[in-house]
């Protein structure tokens, strides 16, 4: 075994699609999305919210304990099959990845339920980790890059495998802060095409367990390459240039030895406003990326915020196993300065690896280059 060679060995997710990464992917492949109207925030909005009675039902499959809030259900059933089969060490880490936690809780009394580090403790006590768990909130790229982190301690030497889960709910909050941006599109949101007008907002957990070790007699999950940068543009709005992405995805690639022809496909950000599109789409092209085939799953699942980049990697890994392209669903026209071959249609397509990005707030990107391995 090569020391520096990290792998995901088992992954999951909870979305409105689905409890399973089986039932996500068939629904995703079918054009099936989560994005619904809906009549339960101060004005009329396209969201994709997990049903809370399903929620709940699920729930009580695995226990009966009724404190947890909906975002630690969502968390503790993503990560439930990977516990039951794989064990928890006295230096097993559990990464938490998220944006804004419990941030309803601001509205109680115990305003202490609101830290990001109480939802993370009530699913690392759930199952039984030792360790207080590692909580990573660095905007929307928050799941992509615990990834990243978990992947170089575990070649540090400091640890030999992890748990990463990753969630967000929608909330009056979080909605309230995307439309003072006038951010959010009125319709489900249409990623890199020509009549984009913001995001949708969603909600998910997904969840990976990660190893120095391959499991034998079957596919693996290589992580190969990462690269994080930050190009500190704005509190919000992405650099112009892509700088932050280009060097990012240049990182990454320089890593995994991997040059842009060897690429067989990008899971993109695109959140559908119209800079990030296009700051994507001039980054790419600065990479001679563009004729990669790229989507982007924010019209099935809306922007789920910290959990979007680990959500898009479990499904980029199943279509990776499949062997079968996602459509970006919601595009129509090219609707950015720069070419981009944005996949249309479910096809068939030999995957050896794949790119995944992530972009958000305050400037920060990430950047992961993905192989399968026997």
């Amino acid at each position: 075994m090569d020391g520096n060679e990290v792998y995901i060995n088992q992954s999951n997710c909870v979305t409105p699609l689905g409890f399973d990464v089986k039932s996500n992917f068939e629904a995703v492949i079918s054009g099936k999305t989560g994005i619904q109207k809906s009549e339960d925030y101060h004005q009329p909005v396209h969201i994709s919210k997990t049903e809370d009675e399903l929620l709940n039902q699920k729930f009580l499959e695995i226990s009966k304990e009724s404190h947890f809030s909906k975002l630690e259900k969502m968390m503790i059933l993503a990560l439930h099959p990977l516990v039951q089969q794989n064990s928890i060490g006295k230096n097993t880490p559990l990464f938490v990845s998220t944006t804004k936690g419990n941030i309803e809780a601001l509205k109680a009394s115990e305003k202490a339920d609101a830290l990001l580090s109480k939802p993370a403790q009530n699913v690392a006590d759930f199952f039984g980790f030792t360790q207080k768990p590692i909580v990573i909130s660095n905007a929307c790229v928050s799941g992509l890059l615990a990834v990243a982190v978990a992947k170089r301690m575990i070649q540090a030497g400091a640890y030999q495998n992890a748990f990463i889960v990753a969630g967000d709910v929608v909330s009056e909050f979080v909605l309230s802060g995307f439309h003072s941006f006038q951010a959010v599109s009125e319709l489900p949101c249409k990623p890199y095409d020509a009549h984009r007008s913001g995001i949708t907002l969603g909600e998910a957990a997904a969840a990976v367990y990660i190893s120095s070790e391959k499991i034998k007699n079957q596919q693996n999950i290589l992580i190969k390459g990462d690269g994080s940068v930050n190009d500190a543009n704005h509190i919000s709005g992405p650099s112009r240039t892509g700088e932050g992405l280009y060097k990012s995805i240049a990182s990454a690639m320089e890593e995994a030895g991997v040059k842009p022809a060897e690429v067989d496909f990008i899971s993109a950000h695109g959140t559908a406003t119209p800079y990030n599109d296009e700051m994507e789409a001039i980054a790419i092209n600065r990479l001679g990326l563009q004729n990669i085939p790229l989507h982007s799953l924010k019209g099935y699942y809306g922007h789920t915020l910290g959990a979007s980049g680990l959500l898009e990697t479990v499904l980029a890994i199943e279509s990776a196993f499949q062997n079968r392209l996602i459509p970006s669903k919601g595009f129509e026209t090219l609707g950015v300065t720069k070419p981009l071959n944005v996949i249309r249609n479910a096809e068939e397509k030999e995957i050896h690896r794949f790119l995944k990005t992530a972009s958000g707030f305050g400037g920060c990107n990430t950047a992961v280059i993905f192989e399968k391995v026997n």
